[in-house]
């Protein structure tokens, strides 16, 4: 039972630790967080991805959704683009302009590292690095 306790106590926090986004240079742009709340770099709460998929800003404001098929939508519901399976990000006219990789990697369309979302749902890293500009929000 003691261990149980230990490993509990020793994980535990890790499990609860907000994600964080990184820009190329590997400075913290934004972070995820547990419950889906969005943070900027400074902390500031920026928006939410909630469970159903949709999206909000820090005023509360549906700015778009996340649709189980990796589709992605802006507030009145038009097609931005679309995550696939394999981690290929398409805009509305199904060019490929990123990648996130597996490993938590995002690739620009031509392959160069433009940050890293280790443990970031891919939709919401794609959501983040190639549809909405949280600091606009």
């Amino acid at each position: 039972m003691k261990n149980i306790f230990f490993l509990l106590l020793f994980f535990l926090p890790s499990l609860m630790a907000a994600q964080d986004l990184r820009n190329s240079s590997g400075s913290l742009w934004a972070t995820v967080e547990n419950d889906g709340d969005i943070r900027n770099s400074s902390g500031s709460y920026r928006g939410q991805f909630e469970t159903d998929g949709d999206i909000r800003n820090s005023s509360g404001s549906f700015v778009g959704s996340i649709e189980s098929d990796g589709d992605i939508r802006n507030s009145s519901g038009s097609f931005m683009g679309s995550v696939e399976s394999d981690g290929d990000v398409r805009n509305s006219s199904g060019s490929l302009i990123g990648t996130i990789e597996s490993d938590g990697d995002v690739r620009n369309s031509s392959g160069s590292l433009i940050g890293t979302a280790k443990g970031v749902d891919p939709k919401q890293a794609a959501v983040l690095f190639f549809f909405f500009d949280i600091d606009k929000w």
